[in-house]
């Protein structure tokens, strides 16, 4: 049995990763259902605050707009948008604010020509590409017990753990942008900023669960095919 829903040690393999992202998205809608009660006193909205950190960094020529959805907030690098929930891009609380700053920050890294949101955008398309091939390929080469062709089929799957892998530093370093511009920019009070970081940090949580059930379903791949800790 080699496949996550035919064999029982796949849960085994992939348990922690599994048990951090139950807790990564019940720590992320929970932190962020409570500051989202908790109003700023300069009453910025959060396209307003994302607005000044891109203005006060030089950065022009970037859209901000509302989006539908829930914690759907995210910026498109192909088109300069910032797109915002519209709970965050119009509200007022600690959490739209530090959301609105954190998705400010990746338009930031963007101008720069941050390095690792230049590799993950280039991974995209061939992490779209490779996660639905690299099944096919391995359920081929497994019905064939055709050991060249599960390899070709794990090398696939591997770009998506790269990815992953590459999209932390990226996550992070936008949320240290953030972090700098609600103090420095007087967006929030400290104790404000402290507040609205506690939301970024349990976001990230969820990159970190992601990373980490991508590794662990990889080591599964590799162990059960003979590539890792096997006989030759």
């Amino acid at each position: 049995m080699i496949f996550g829903w035919i064999d029982p040690m796949y849960f085994v393999y992939i348990g922690p990763g599994l048990i951090l992202s139950l807790y990564a998205t019940w720590k992320t809608k929970s932190t962020f259902s409570k500051y989202s009660k908790v109003g700023s006193r300069n009453r910025m909205t959060g396209a307003q605050a994302a607005a000044q950190m891109l203005q006060r960094n030089g950065i022009s020529g970037v859209k901000i707009e509302p989006t539908g959805g829930w914690l759907s907030d995210h910026y498109d690098p192909r088109h300069q948008v910032l797109r915002l929930s519209k709970d965050v891009y119009s509200g007022h609380s600690l959490s739209a604010i530090g959301v609105a700053c954190h998705e400010a920050g990746h338009a930031m890294q963007d101008a720069q020509g941050y390095s690792m949101l230049n590799l993950r955008s280039a991974l995209v398309p061939a992490t779209n590409i490779s996660s639905y091939l690299s099944y096919f390929v391995m359920i081929g080469g497994f019905l064939l017990q055709h050991r060249s062709l599960l390899l070709v089929g794990v090398c696939l799957f591997s770009v998506g753990v790269v990815f992953a892998l590459v999209t932390l530093p990226v996550e992070w370093d936008a949320s240290r942008r953030a972090r700098v511009a609600m103090d420095e920019g007087g967006m929030l009070s400290p104790d404000e900023s402290r507040h609205a970081s506690k939301v970024l940090n349990a976001a990230f949580l969820t990159y970190l669960a992601a990373a980490l059930t991508s590794m662990l379903t990889l080591v599964y791949y590799l162990i059960q095919f003979g590539f890792l800790g096997g006989d030759d």
